[in-house]
């Protein structure tokens, strides 16, 4: 196949198409069957959950099918993007291999990769609506939507796009600082994401105050006695999925104690937030409606590329904060006009329509299809935990809420888990997580690949079992 453009000489240049336009689409066609092919020519080289030979290996890799990074003259499309889309493939951690499990890394599917292309292509910037007309109402319509699935009886729900669950976290604080002052005082358990007390560090606020979670969800009791001794503005940041172990902390019963004491609710939901569109488990969530802000991350149990996080509150004017001018992007003669005002939807200028990939997901698989995938890698933890319970050599933490299982080998010392761990990633077997619960290290499966079988994890454990035995 030949280059789509003449590689330019030092006497003759050729311009590269655009990918947009009219005739982007006819521009962009051959350069997409390259790409494709070199994902498939990598992914079938590494043949394995990531490739074997650990950091320096693949770095190595790297910087031989990089060679110049800025030649004089250049290579040309085609052997660019073979070259290194194929060396990018051939050193990944790919999310949809089974055996890589180790993270909320999900694999995204195929048609939200697509949607995102387009995006890429049309590359509307969502801080002023003549620069995305279009990309401005699809997510206006979309994020109004989701807001209600979080706050069903919110007067006016609405939620802002995010690059995931830690700028939503900083922005739920960042909110509810504007409203109580600078003495704000948050409130998390030990269980709570990391991008908490960073959120506080970066505004500006009290370090949070840590309340113990000794079986994975927030102490009532310890939460109870804090907000008792606690004076001034509180925030209370609850969790509906922890990265550990997928816990659900108990929402209701924290609402209850945030109304008896006068404290804002958060919710990071950016793991378990998608079983709302699960029949069978959206009663997990009961709760989740009385909280002031939501953190949602469809790059999790929602299959998005990166980044797709969402922050939802339940009436629109709580996101009045956020409102900002930038005379050359929304005037205030263009906003009386009616033209919508983009800036005041995040803190970031230019950001791209992460919308789409969201709207065409929703619309492919609704309700139905998504909770069907929800079901499937909650039902795939369970039998992960059933094959470890059945197996005298391993032991179980406890049994999974959402998509994540802690599991270890009887007899291992916290070292040999650690150490089996590094062993499986620089052998290229498997991609598995860790950690620390009851006073132990555990190997951590996080399993959000629909298409995980029994015998797949029959072989993850088998890995374990092999790995720290050497």
């Amino acid at each position: 196949m030949s280059s789509p453009w003449t590689t330019p000489s030092s006497t003759s240049w050729s311009t590269p198409p655009l990918a947009g336009g009219a005739e982007g689409a006819d521009a962009l066609r051959p350069l997409l069957r390259t790409v494709l092919d070199a994902l498939r020519d990598g992914a079938t080289t590494r043949g394995g959950p990531l490739p074997p030979g650990g950091p320096q290996t693949v770095t190595a890799h790297v910087r031989d099918a990089l060679a110049d990074v800025l030649p004089d003259t250049g290579t040309g499309a085609e052997e660019a993007l073979r070259t290194l889309v194929t060396a990018l493939a051939h050193g990944a951690a790919d999310p949809a291999h089974p055996h890589c499990a180790a993270h909320l890394h999900t694999p995204p599917l195929a048609l939200a990769a697509a949607a995102d292309l387009a995006a890429s292509a049309l590359n509307p910037s969502m801080d002023s609506w003549d620069q995305a007309p279009a990309a401005s109402a699809l997510e206006q319509l979309v994020t109004r939507a989701l807001a209600t699935e979080t706050h069903p009886a919110g007067p006016d729900p609405d939620a802002l796009v995010t690059t995931g669950g830690t700028e939503s976290n900083h922005l739920a604080l960042l909110l509810a600082r504007e409203q109580h002052g600078p003495t704000l005082q948050t409130v998390c358990g030990a269980n709570a994401h990391h991008s908490i007390h960073r959120a506080a560090w970066l505004l500006g606020l009290p370090e949070p105050v840590t309340v113990p979670a000794p079986r994975g969800t927030l102490d009532l009791t310890a939460l109870a006695a804090v907000l008792t001794d606690l004076r001034g503005p509180l925030l209370v940041a609850a969790t509906a999925g922890t990265t550990d172990t997928g816990s659900i902390d108990p929402l209701p019963e924290i609402a209850d104690l945030c109304d008896t004491h006068g404290a804002t609710l958060h919710i990071d939901a950016a793991y378990g937030g998608p079983l709302l569109f699960s029949e069978t488990r959206r009663h997990l969530l009961t709760g989740l409606d009385r909280a002031r802000t939501v953190t949602l991350d469809l790059h999790k149990l929602g299959w998005q590329p990166v980044a797709a996080g969402l922050l939802a509150v339940p009436d629109s004017t709580l996101l009045d904060a956020l409102n900002h001018t930038a005379p050359y992007l929304n005037p205030d003669d263009d906003t009386r006009a009616g033209l919508p005002d983009l800036l005041g939807r995040s803190p970031r200028t230019s950001r791209r329509p992460d919308i789409l990939k969201i709207a065409v997901t929703l619309r492919a698989l609704g309700r139905t299809g998504l909770g069907h995938l929800v079901d499937r890698v909650c039902t795939t933890a369970q039998h992960l935990a059933d094959l470890v319970d059945k197996n005298p050599h391993l032991d179980l933490y406890e049994r999974p809420t959402l998509s994540t299982v802690l599991f270890r080998p009887t007899r291992a010392t916290d070292h040999a888990v650690a150490a089996a761990r590094r062993d499986l990633l620089t052998h290229g077997h498997a991609v598995l997580g860790r950690a620390h619960a009851d006073g132990r290290l555990w190997f951590k499966a996080t399993l959000l690949n629909p298409h995980t079988t029994p015998a797949h994890l029959e072989t993850l454990t088998a890995l374990v079992e092999g790995s720290t035995t050497r």
